[in-house]
């Protein structure tokens, strides 16, 4: 087998294992610091900070339109599917366009 298929191999395992340790090691605590529910609360805004900020440093001019507007829809409250929706249309209608 290739080594691509190994690697893939490796990562699903050790993703997993991360996800089953976190759950097994908070599943064994009665009671979850308030500090810690809220650095877990935290970790999906990180998560989305990582992908956005390549976009936002070396984006050209689709990548950054479609960041706007995710800005303007989640300002006006629309919700975080609607934005990444109405986000994600624009930037794959502005990469078709400018090419």
């Amino acid at each position: 087998m290739s080594t691509i298929f190994w690697i893939i191999i490796a990562g699903a395992v050790l993703t997993y294992l991360t996800r089953a340790g976190g759950h097994l090691v908070l599943s064994r605590f009665p009671h979850i610091h308030p500090r810690v529910e809220a650095g877990l609360n935290a970790v999906p805004a990180a998560v989305l900070t990582t992908l956005v900020a390549p976009a936002a440093m070396e984006g050209g001019p689709a990548e950054l339109t479609a960041l706007g507007v995710g800005l303007v829809i989640s300002l006006l409250g629309g919700g975080m599917m609607p934005m990444f929706l109405t986000s994600a249309a624009v930037l794959i209608l502005l990469r078709h366009l400018l090419g």
